[in-house]
């Protein structure tokens, strides 16, 4: 499936706020360490690959180049930090809406930031707080095949080709994914504001 992640091909199919700047590379350790501490709120960075992805407690996330939606979000929320730890299940739940809207496909959460289908790992978020900031990391398994999944994790992976039985273009997953991140965080940004 001819599909790109490149600015180009995403900016003009977003319908909100989030990833309005946007960037992207073929390749980095990181996209958390993309995102500039001083950029906007709704910046987004997306890769085709990560080399020293993580996930939460320092554990790896690994995915053949163009197969996975790897991303990191900043957000600047107006609430007390204590309440920071939520934005992890918020992020989960929108990013379970955005695979089910495409897919018709449930997955299950769990806690506090793992999404199962079938008992196995399709996605993760990473929420990092630092300087007046959140950065939030999500991966998803998109178009890995079967194959090329790691198996040697202690949580099995799946990907959304494995449990579809078909590619899934990334990019209208990302928006679809953007879409439903905003509408869940400004209604929680709503009930949990200073």
């Amino acid at each position: 499936m001819p599909e790109s992640l490149a600015r180009e091909a995403v900016l003009s199919r977003l319908r909100g706020r989030f990833g309005r700047s946007y960037t992207f590379v073929e390749s980095t350790p990181s996209t958390q360490l993309l995102v500039p501490a001083e950029a906007p709120e709704g910046t987004l960075v997306v890769a085709d690959e990560q080399t020293a992805g993580r996930g939460r407690l320092g554990r790896s996330w690994l995915a053949p180049a163009g197969t996975s939606l790897l991303c990191s979000l900043q957000l600047r929320p107006p609430v007390p930090a204590k309440r920071l730890p939520e934005l992890t299940l918020v992020a989960a739940r929108a990013c379970g809406e955005a695979i089910a809207a495409l897919t018709g496909l449930v997955p299950e959460l769990k806690f506090p930031n793992d999404l199962l289908l079938g008992g196995r790992k399709v996605a993760g978020v990473l929420a990092e707080a630092r300087e007046a900031r959140v950065v939030l990391g999500i991966g998803i398994n998109v178009n890995v095949p079967e194959a090329e999944l790691p198996a040697d994790l202690a949580k099995p992976a799946t990907s959304l080709l494995v449990e579809c039985g078909r590619e899934l273009d990334r990019a209208e997953l990302l928006v679809e994914l953007l879409e439903r991140l905003e509408f869940r965080y400004d209604e929680w940004a709503e009930t949990t504001r200073l």
